[in-house]
């Protein structure tokens, strides 16, 4: 199974499973070509959405404005896009966790 990555008009756009309250913020998996994303933050007041963003930032080395949630903000399956980044640049960053 492969991450279901669209490229638009604006970047890419990547599918994203979150899974909330976790003891770490950790790539999982590669769930049925979704991103499986463990994040720290509580589902609360938005911060867990916001820490999602900001992990995606740290571990693309991409600044957080280039990374926007585009639908599913009170859903745990999300659309993440990222502009300003090629398939193969976020293909290179994600390997070591998707193989």
């Amino acid at each position: 199974m492969e991450l279901e990555i669209k490229q638009t008009d604006n970047g890419l756009v990547i599918p994203v499973k979150v899974v909330p309250g976790s003891s770490r913020s950790r790539i999982a998996a590669l769930l049925g070509g979704s991103l499986k994303i463990n994040i720290s933050a509580a589902p609360e007041k938005g911060k867990a959405n916001k820490q999602i963003v900001k992990f995606l930032a740290n571990l693309l080395n991409h600044p957080k404005s280039a990374i926007t949630i585009i639908s599913g903000s009170h859903d745990p399956h999300k659309q993440i896009l990222i502009a300003d980044m090629t398939t193969q640049e976020l293909l290179t960053h994600l390997k070591p966790f998707i193989g």
